[in-house]
């Protein structure tokens, strides 16, 4: 099944309106569409996203350099593919866009996988769960004031979410607990509750904000601190009570174990397209196991449901409609939980009416 074409395409989704976490605003969600051809007539697909359109050309550059790498080889032989394409971005290193590609193209080769085994991917892996209890991450941004909060977090209960995700990261600590202990309140104590800086503090507040999130009974506070202060986001964790949640930012299986060394994290949240796509999020997850570390998958909610659906340590999936309307298929949400798909591949694939509304150029082909 050998790998003969690489398409790809750049997309933008609108959002109603724009969002702020303590370090960015987004309008929207900036896509690549990938699909990746083989000639036994099986496509695999895959996506990328950004912040900010503009960006979009330099994935599509990336993904297309690599694709001579894996041209003319089987596509189910991912170890492989992993291991060539390793080898061939080394000069450009081994962070940022280069894995943004390897992600890309990795993880449309276990969609071709599972549709070649005429298989889920969960099911080609070895499947431990048909469903994994969700946490609403789309809502409770940071410019919300209280009484939007308030409404917004009654909402998403009554929608049946178990747990919710609000954003924290102020300048003023006082702010940001009298709104923590708002939502705490509208929701109740049955009703798990996460907080995310967004790695908009230092370590002085982070400490300071965590200590007094403690007493709100968080499930995590999540990236307190810039991703690559890995040893003050460890002495936060020490300081703390509230489990701290990172790693949406880090690369490869090397960044999580300098994280897992460190003891940065209580959780880890490997990222389908920092990581290095489904084959190192798997190794990520398998290594986390080896520590008795939970891992929580960051967005990617549709194809990520494979993972959570083979992998014993995942504790929540992250429900995050932004990608939604893309889209033939929808997530399935059933008392708090979502359900694990079992179709064939990753589970999910691309509504061609999506694509050509959203574009932004023509398809370009390889």
């Amino acid at each position: 099944m050998k790998i003969t074409g690489l398409r790809t395409r750049p997309l933008e989704v609108p959002f109603p309106e724009p969002i702020a976490t303590s370090i960015h605003r987004i309008d929207g969600a900036a896509v690549l569409a990938v699909w990746l051809e083989t000639d036994a007539g099986i496509t695999g697909e895959s996506y990328l996203w950004t912040i900010g359109a503009h960006r979009l050309p330099v994935l599509d550059a990336m993904v297309h350099s690599l694709f001579g790498t894996v041209r003319g080889h089987d596509a189910r032989d991912t170890e492989a593919l992993g291991t060539k394409i390793w080898r061939e971005i080394n000069f450009l290193g081994h962070k940022g866009v280069t894995i943004f590609a390897m992600s890309a193209l990795d993880w449309a080769c276990w969609d071709i996988r599972g549709k070649a085994a005429e298989m889920s991917v969960s099911r080609l892996l070895g499947r431990v769960r048909d469903r994994v209890p969700a946490y609403a991450s789309g809502g409770l941004w940071a410019s919300r004031d209280i009484p939007a909060l308030e409404r917004e977090a009654g909402e998403l209960v009554a929608r049946g979410f178990r747990a919710v995700k609000m954003r924290v990261g102020l300048p003023d600590i006082g702010e940001d607990l009298e709104r923590v202990a708002a939502v705490r309140n509208a929701i109740g104590s049955g009703v798990c509750l996460m907080a995310d800086a967004n790695q908009g503090l230092d370590v002085h507040h982070a400490v300071r904000l965590g200590r007094g999130l403690d007493r709100l009974d968080l499930s995590w506070f999540e990236e307190p601190l810039q991703a690559y202060d890995l040893a003050g986001s460890a002495r936060v964790a020490a300081e703390i009570d509230t489990p701290v949640a990172s790693g949406e930012t880090e690369y490869t299986r090397y960044g999580f174990l300098d994280m897992i060394d460190r003891g940065s994290a209580d959780i880890l949240m490997p990222d389908l397209e920092r990581v290095g796509g489904v084959s190192e999020w798997l190794k990520v997850a398998h290594m986390a196991a080896a520590r008795d570390i939970p891992v929580s998958p960051h967005l990617f909610t549709e194809h990520c449901l494979q993972l959570c659906g083979a992998v014993a340590n995942v504790s929540w999936a992250e429900h995050m409609p932004w990608f939604e309307p893309l889209f033939r298929e929808q997530v399935e949400f059933v008392d708090g939980d979502l359900l694990v798909p079992d179709r064939p591949g990753m589970g999910f694939s691309f509504d061609p009416d999506a694509i050509g509304r959203f574009a932004l150029t023509p398809e370009r082909r390889a």
